[in-house]
């Protein structure tokens, strides 16, 4: 019986991680400053170029620009697994968004501090198609070797 009552409550807490992270990618969509607002003071955000590993005040005066012009980035999640530790403290997640760029992978790190989920690590990548990786890869060599 106490498994079948957890259940439950995983699935809602598994919900509310969903509505966090939907809600932070749609502030980004709106360049609302809430935003900013759901990271931890030492998050860590890494981007798509292997030059963007950004501490969050790096980050956010990175990204100032977009907020600046009212226009950032549109990510949708399509697919997103939720993990979590048993006592519900950490929470780790690995999800598939429609961007810009095209289909984009991540994973992200939360931490529950009894008042709300925020945002300790996020890691964003591109979702490259396995037949398209020779090219891809060969684009990356050419273009190092000219760094």
């Amino acid at each position: 019986m106490l498994g079948a009552s957890a259940a439950p409550a995983d699935a809602e807490f598994r919900q509310q991680v969903n509505a966090f992270v939907d809600s932070w990618h749609d502030d980004a969509a709106n360049t609302r400053p809430d935003y900013w607002d759901k990271f931890t003071p030492d998050a860590v955000f890494i981007g798509t170029d292997k030059s963007e590993v950004w501490s969050y005040k790096e980050f956010k005066a990175w990204a100032k620009r977009f907020w600046d012009r009212k226009k950032a980035w549109t990510f949708t999640a399509q697919k997103r697994n939720v993990y979590f530790s048993p006592d519900k403290k950490y929470v780790w997640f690995d999800e598939q968004l429609n961007t810009q760029m095209g289909t984009c992978q991540a994973s992200g790190v939360l931490v529950n501090t009894g008042k709300g989920f925020k945002i300790e690590h996020y890691q964003l990548s591109l979702a490259v198609p396995n037949p398209l990786m020779d090219s891809f890869t060969k684009a990356i060599r050419e273009h190092e070797s000219r760094q």
